[in-house]
């Protein structure tokens, strides 16, 4: 029944679209726009299940990811806002440059124009302008699907600066991972207007992610002029120098695999295997609550149900793919308890990765036989902050990399920490011009000797022989009375999205995107962070 209702959507989808098409609707009569908006693809798109039942629609899939809600992101409008406000003599430079890659569609049409794209005039959007229209779309289905091989991997097509293919006897090729036949070629053609699917190899391709996930930020000085340039984003490059490079690609996590065949259109098209989700599974399941929670605030069209499963798949991606904790050593000496941690580094680049808001750290508790907890380091607040941080508490320093924890005060953060012209900590991206650490764990592979500036291992890490491509050992020494024991020893690797420095260093700013992206993260605090490992001993 489902797929009879899906089946007859797209079809009336298809007669609308063609029929406007046809009559020059939209104002696009003599020529075909470079892109279209998902609501010409997601109709065709949904419905479709594999021969074992498991559902495989795109297009809800994609509405509720990431990507689709890059231009609604709370945090993105945030940043943004505050980086007009400390950088107020190029605004339109900043608007321009991050709407890269969380308004692609109208970024791309204004570059062609040789204009700036803007951001703040299309929020709150309109849905009955187009520009707004396109705005909204994100990362829609037409910017990843028509992204040419053109500079693929280069530092030409970075910071969001793909090559989308001229137009072919009048037709926008979208690309794909399949043969398509004429039938369903004619289709495509006819409810879009003038786009006709093909298959192509960048498509499958790391190379095409790393467009808009390798960002190079223009630092600005107090006149806002740049004055120097940080890698603020650079996954692809860390894959680049690990065991992963050539192995597995960005789509092979982040878009698993369909069990079995399955049809990819609605319209009664051939399965296929080899089909991938479309819901994008990475790091930031918080966005995904805050979306649905605040759903009427932020324009969002993805459901409820769809935003929470897709936060939740996000959860067990990171849990089940992303990190192993072990103690591999502990000896009693003297009075003291020695435990040594090792946090093993599962993905392909470092952990965590991009965004520098995020961060994981270990959570280490030590009990004695009665259960009274004799040691603790990192243990999380109902706020969001870390216990012993001195960051979230002071934001002008931060905790160092250890190799040795002695005290409940101290902890162990795998994070980036961002440094200004004059050397000081910052959280506003246009004023870093690098880092003062970044310790975050190294993938398999990854030689920090090796390793050019961009990624390289910062502070005490980049000295520490037990930090090494694959994992980070650490040494807890904690006092006790040895009449106490056996010790029960606990580790665990926690993770957050948005760091409580990160968000909260936008409420000095008074203006409605820092203000309302503060009161979102307070709102959801006690679940901005979630466990990615944990381990126990005895002894």
């Amino acid at each position: 029944m489902q797929k009879i209702l899906w089946s007859s959507i797209a079809i009336l989808t298809l007669l609308t679209t063609s029929a406007t098409w046809l009559q020059g609707g939209n104002g696009h009569s003599s020529s075909t726009p470079e892109f279209r908006t998902s609501d010409r693809c997601v109709a065709c798109h949904n419905g479709m299940k594999t021969k074992a039942g498991e559902d495989f629609s795109i297009g809800l899939d994609w509405r509720a990811s990431i990507m689709a809600n890059s231009s609604r992101d709370p945090y993105w409008q945030g940043s943004v806002r505050r980086e007009t406000i400390d950088h107020p003599q190029v605004s339109a430079d900043i608007q321009n440059e991050c709407s890269h890659c969380h308004m692609p569609i109208v970024e791309y049409q204004a570059r062609v124009q040789d204009k700036k794209a803007e951001v703040f005039s299309h929020l709150p959007f309109d849905p009955d302008k187009e520009a707004d229209a396109q705005a909204e779309d994100g990362v829609s289905c037409s910017v990843c699907h028509q992204i040419s091989k053109k500079n693929l991997g280069t530092p030409a097509s970075f910071v969001g600066n793909f090559v989308i293919d001229p137009p072919d006897q009048g037709y926008h090729s979208e690309h794909g991972p399949f043969d398509i036949d004429a039938g369903h070629e004619r289709v495509m053609q006819s409810s879009t207007g003038g786009f006709r699917p093909g298959d192509a190899d960048q498509i499958r391709d790391s190379a095409l992610c790393a467009t808009c996930h390798t960002l190079y930020t223009v630092a600005r000085g107090k006149d806002g002029m740049p004055i120097g340039q940080l890698p603020e984003q650079v996954p692809y490059q860390e894959w680049q120098h690990s065991d992963y490079a050539g192995k597995s690609s960005c789509q092979s996590c982040h878009m698993p695999e369909v069990n079995g065949d399955t049809p990819v259109t609605s319209l009664f098209g051939e399965s296929r295997k080899g089909a991938r989700h479309h819901y994008f599974v990475g790091a930031n399941f918080l966005m995904q609550r805050i979306l649905s929670d605040y759903r009427q605030d932020l324009s969002v069209v993805a459901l409820p149900d769809t935003l929470t499963a897709g936060s939740q798949r996000t959860i067990n991606f990171l849990q089940s793919q992303s990190a192993r904790v072990s103690i591999p050593n502990v000896e009693a000496d003297k009075g003291k308890l020695h435990v040594d941690v090792l946090v093993e580094n599962l993905t392909g680049h470092k952990l965590p990765t991009a965004y520098p808001s995020r961060r994981a750290w270990l959570h280490v508790t030590i009990q004695d036989c009665n259960g009274r907890t004799v040691f603790e380091s990192g243990a999380l607040n109902p706020d969001g902050s870390i216990r012993g941080n001195i960051n979230d508490t002071d934001p002008t320093r931060f905790e160092p990399h250890f190799r040795e924890i002695t005290s409940s005060d101290q902890v162990q953060i795998y994070e980036p920490i961002l440094k200004d012209s004059e050397g000081h900590v910052t959280t506003g991206l246009l004023n870093a011009v690098g880092y003062l650490k970044d310790n975050r764990i190294l993938p398999n592979g990854f030689d920090k000797a090796s390793a050019v500036k961009d990624i390289e291992v910062v502070g005490e890490a980049a000295q520490d022989p037990d930090f090494t491509g694959g994992g980070s050992l650490v040494r807890y020494s904690a006092a006790v009375d040895p009449s106490s024991g056996p010790f029960h020893v606990e580790a665990e690797l926690w993770y957050e999205p948005i760091g409580f420095r990160w968000a909260h260093n936008l409420g000095s700013y008074q203006a409605d995107e820092p203000q309302r992206m503060v009161s979102y993260y307070d709102s959801l605090a006690s679940g901005a962070a979630v466990i990615l490992a944990r381990t126990e001993a005895t002894k």
